[in-house]
């Protein structure tokens, strides 16, 4: 089944209609979210919580079309060798406020569970810097959510 699915879009990936590069956009979303939930080393139930949350509604999924992203997300983000090829997949399909959201949802994961890990934060800087985001706006970003959920 994995195998249909990850052939499905891989597939879908090398068209270039709007519904393949939505697709494309969420898998590279997904992938970044879910590297933040496991950079501290810990799967908290309120940062999966909130990463189902964020994908459900910035994409508008199905519970099944949710289940299909997040189990591909899991799978390609353990067979990554860096973040290179899905901020690209963004940067050459997000504009500028669409990336400023995926930067709050980084955080917005990390913070979740009301703490800030050093690896975490690490991370969405690094992500950050390869999005071409400002570090004004990069700690922007996190003060709004740390201050609006804190």
């Amino acid at each position: 089944m994995f195998k249909a699915l990850s052939d499905w879009f891989q597939q879908n990936l090398q068209q270039h209609d709007p519904v393949s590069e939505q697709q494309t956009i969420e898998l590279a979303t997904a992938v970044l979210l879910f590297e933040i939930m496991r950079a501290d080393g810990k799967f908290e139930a309120s940062e999966q919580d909130t990463y189902q949350q964020i994908l459900k509604t910035h994409f508008d999924l199905t519970e099944s079309e949710l289940a299909s992203l997040m189990k591909l997300s899991s799978d390609q983000a353990k067979q990554a060798v860096d973040y290179h090829q899905f901020t690209r997949t963004i940067n050459q399909h997000c504009d500028v406020q669409e990336k400023r959201q995926i930067l709050e949802s980084l955080w917005r994961v990390a913070y979740a569970d009301k703490h800030l890990d050093v690896h975490e934060i690490n991370l969405i800087r690094r992500i950050s810097d390869l999005l071409h985001i400002p570090h004004s706006e990069f700690i922007q970003s996190k003060l709004k959510v740390t201050e609006n959920t804190g």
